[in-house]
């Protein structure tokens, strides 16, 4: 893989996060495939892609809303995505920073190993570099979640990144490993288990749901057997709304406002 030329003042950023930002340990990397393979984990906010981008091992590219490589774009989904649930006497602050985060994050998510996604017709891009990428050895991380309630440490993933898989075997012929992450912020940790295979034979439909499942079910038991910490959820909620990691309590697929 070869890098990609980065902006000085990327660099620059990146070397204040890296002063600033807790080093995050990575645990269980022998359940990494050799090679290509796709790396699932919880958003944790912030910190999936700040601890994927600067930790993560080995050759590796994240997924990110295509809308904030776009200066045009990024205030509306900024807005929406991180502070849409603030209240709303302090709203007017938050749309203003969307607009004040803009060209940093254009400079921030054009510059690091990103890839990328859309949801309009420029998702063909998203799957065609996807490929590239993985064609190259490299691994793709991807943080799914959504504004649904799986449990108390995850939301609901979206399902359509399994294709990716798909359009891999039909392009290679090679089953992709899908391997769950959980990141946990309180202890400044990433942990990595043991991969779950595609396969080919069976309908995408049932591919979907069955890796997601699998994904969610095996970051909830990583979260639930380590030591009691607070648990950094996908919505930035107030901090005092944060969950623990024990007990898990089943929320399956419950609305995140219920």
């Amino acid at each position: 893989m070869e890098d990609k030329k980065t902006s000085l003042l990327y660099r620059f950023i990146r070397m204040l996060v890296r002063l600033f930002y807790p080093k995050t340990a990575v645990s269980g990397t022998e359940n990494l495939p050799e090679g290509e393979a796709i790396v699932v984990g919880n958003h944790t906010q912030m910190n999936g892609p700040i601890a994927g981008e600067l930790y993560f091992p080995g050759r590796h590219y994240i997924w990110c809303a295509g809308q904030m490589m776009h200066l045009k774009e990024v205030p509306a989904y900024a807005f929406e995505d991180f502070w849409s649930f603030k209240p709303g006497y302090i709203r007017w602050y938050y749309k203003l920073m969307s607009y004040v985060i803009a060209p940093l994050s254009v400079c921030i998510f054009n510059n690091a190993h990103t890839i990328p996604v859309y949801h309009d017709m420029r998702l063909a891009s998203t799957f065609r570099i996807t490929m590239s990428r993985l064609e190259e050895g490299s691994r793709i991380v991807i943080y799914p979640e959504h504004n649904r309630k799986y449990n108390n440490i995850v939301y609901d993933f979206q399902d359509k990144f399994v294709d990716v898989a798909k359009l891999y075997y039909k392009k290679t012929g090679k089953a992709l490993d899908f391997v769950p992450m959980y990141i946990a912020p309180a202890l400044r940790t990433m942990y990595l288990g043991k991969p779950i295979r595609f396969d080919p034979a069976a309908p995408i439909a049932r591919e979907r749901e069955r890796i997601c499942r699998y994904l969610m079910e095996e970051i909830t038991a990583m979260a639930a057997s380590l030591p009691e910490h607070t648990v950094v959820p996908y919505r930035n909620v107030p901090k005092g709304e944060y969950p623990k990691n024990v007990p898990v309590e089943v929320y399956a697929h419950e609305d995140a406002d219920g």
